[in-house]
């Protein structure tokens, strides 16, 4: 149960810090002075989104923190451990939130830094809120299979068959693919096979564009090259060659003579013998020198061919092969596509049998829980003064073999119906019901699943609303049924409910140094009394609002009788 809260900076609360002793507390006081603050708080501890501008104006950082006795719920305590969480802490949980104007925000288990995830699982053992967007849900058919399967314990069903459900829509997907494949697979056999011919029938080789293109520059300039190696060839072989050989063999007779010419003589031999390989070289060339137009015409028409070819199907040689490549064996996949139909066909229809098997058990489920469920409710709504109230959860027929109706919430869509009144049929919620008849249809349902959740602090934030007279004494002899069970906080206007609490606190705000600010005090006595008197008869308070008031509270106080579990 929740044992202290702290509030910093937090819109119009600069600080805050409250403790409580019991299982029914109540927070009143006019509107505006803050008190849905206090709920909005409580929200942040459950990792509920948040945004910069609740922090108090001035401040950088908002905090909430909240203590928790949790010392008899070893669910709770295997979690934290799970979690990593220190539980030495005699049996109390410290849980915190910071906001900060950067848009950052830190949440803190016992001290130590936790994720919105964690702050979010530990928070759905601790607190259940019921506030008037909680009305609002009642109205959305949309979630009304919410509401069935928390009361039937049936979310961990539920994501089970989230999980086949997610396995059939792959197979579906790739079913069909495969399907859509086979029908083009012909025509995309040809086309492929042609891709493949073209390149393969080219025999091309890696980087053979390079080579043509030097090819093409030499055979296109092969009567230059002839022209200019022709007249090297004569300069070299009349000129330098005759000359070198003449002064080779004078330096040889000479070197008789003069040894120390020796070394000259064979340095001018030996470019004698180079200039004559060379000489030699330069004829072979001259007489290589191709003088083909059909070659040249060949090679252009080869370069031409590897272009259309790299246009099409890669920017080089070498991606074209990879082209290839790719086509054998996307060939090679359609020959098998037949079996790899048959086997995707029969995995999907086994899964499709399994889904609809699925679906149908959480249906069975579902609709056992939404009989039991309407009883409960009308149970529930007796006791809150609707003596001929009819409630039924209505399940619209579906053809349980479509499975394009199928959601991964399975085939359900449940309707809430309810009648207030004696002869009239139950019709949807959102065409009858008024906002006092939501708020004890709100009440009956936080009972309920109450009761199944076994969250140990109930929130109310004005499920009174639009009540008042009989039905306001029943709604505040059901939240004192339910505080024996749980701990209960109510946010409230109604004096019925104020009357009942064993810890009565009062909200209000007042200036000071030019600032507004959210203040909290806890009123007993003679306080207790001039509050209930003001929320009967607002500021004028009268001897008989005064002395009602005091009958309220010696009439609703000491009337629940905690049950130890």
């Amino acid at each position: 149960m929740l044992k202290e809260i702290k509030i910093t900076n937090l819109a119009l609360i600069e600080e805050l810090h409250v403790s409580f002793d019991s299982n029914l507390i109540v927070f009143t006081g006019e509107t505006g002075t803050g008190k849905s603050i206090i709920l909005q708080a409580i929200d942040l501890l459950s990792g509920k989104r948040a945004s910069a501008a609740w922090i108090r104006e001035g401040e950088e950082h908002a905090r909430v923190d909240a203590v928790f006795e949790i010392h008899q719920r070893p669910e709770i305590l295997e979690a934290l451990r799970d979690m990593g969480v220190d539980t030495d802490t005699d049996g109390e949980l410290l849980l915190s939130r910071v906001l900060s104007k950067n848009g950052k925000n830190r949440y803190y288990l016992n001290g130590g830094l936790s994720t919105a995830k964690g702050a979010e699982l530990i928070s759905e053992y601790l607190l259940s809120v019921a506030s008037q967007h909680d009305h609002q849900l009642l109205l959305l058919p949309r979630h009304h299979l919410d509401f069935i399967d928390l009361a039937g314990d049936l979310w961990g069903a539920r994501d089970t068959f989230g999980i086949v459900f997610r396995q059939w829509q792959e197979l579906k997907k790739k079913y069909d693919e495969l399907r859509g494949t086979e029908k083009a697979k012909e025509q995309r056999r040809d086309y492929l096979s042609f891709q493949l011919r073209e390149i393969r029938d080219a025999k091309i080789r890696h980087d053979e564009d390079i080579d043509l293109e030097i090819e093409k520059k030499r055979l296109k300039g092969s009567d230059e090259l002839r022209r200019r190696g022709g007249q090297c060839y004569a300069l070299l072989s009349d000129t330098a060659g005759e000359a070198l050989s003449a002064a080779r063999k004078e330096l040889e007779c000479m070197a008789v003579i003069d040894d120390g010419l020796q070394k000259l003589a064979g340095m001018v031999a030996e470019q004698s013998y180079v200039v004559e390989e060379s000489i030699a070289e330069l004829k072979n060339y001259l007489e290589e020198i191709p003088n083909d137009l059909e070659m040249l015409e060949t090679v252009t028409a080869r370069i031409d061919l590897l272009q259309k070819l790299k246009r099409k199907y890669g920017a080089s040689l070498p991606e074209v092969l990879n082209y290839a490549d790719g086509i054998e064996k996307e060939l090679t996949d359609l020959e098998s596509m037949e079996a790899l139909i048959k086997e995707t066909k029969e995995r999907y229809d086994e899964v499709s049998s399994l889904l609809s098997q699925k679906a149908a058990e959480l249906s069975v489920k579902r609709r056992q829980v939404g009989e039991e469920l309407a009883l409960a409710i009308k149970k529930e709504l007796k006791s809150l003064c609707f003596d001929h109230a009819e409630f039924q959860v209505f399940f619209p027929e579906c053809e349980t073999e479509d499975f394009s109706q199928m959601s991964k919430l399975g085939w359900d869509r449940p309707e809430f119906l309810f009648s207030a009144n004696p002869g009239e049929p139950p019709k949807p919620l959102v065409k009858i019901a008024s906002g006092g008849e939501l708020s004890r249809l709100t009440l009956a349902m936080k009972c309920i699943l109450a009761r199944k959740d076994m969250v140990e602090t109930v929130i109310f934030d004005e499920v009174d609303a639009g009540i008042g007279g009989k039905a306001a004494e029943a709604v505040s002899e059901k939240i004192r049924e339910l505080a024996a069970h749980h701990q209960v906080i109510c946010i409230s206007h109604l004096p019925q409910i104020a009357s009942g609490a064993q810890e009565h606190f009062l909200v209000d705000k007042n200036v000071c140094n030019g600032r507004t600010k959210t203040i909290i005090g806890k009123l007993s006595g003679h306080e207790r009394v001039a509050e209930l008197a003001r929320m009967l008869d607002g500021k004028t308070v009268s001897d008989q609002s005064l002395a009602f008031a005091a009958e309220l509270i010696e009439r609703n106080s000491g009337k629940i009788s905690v049950h130890e579990d």
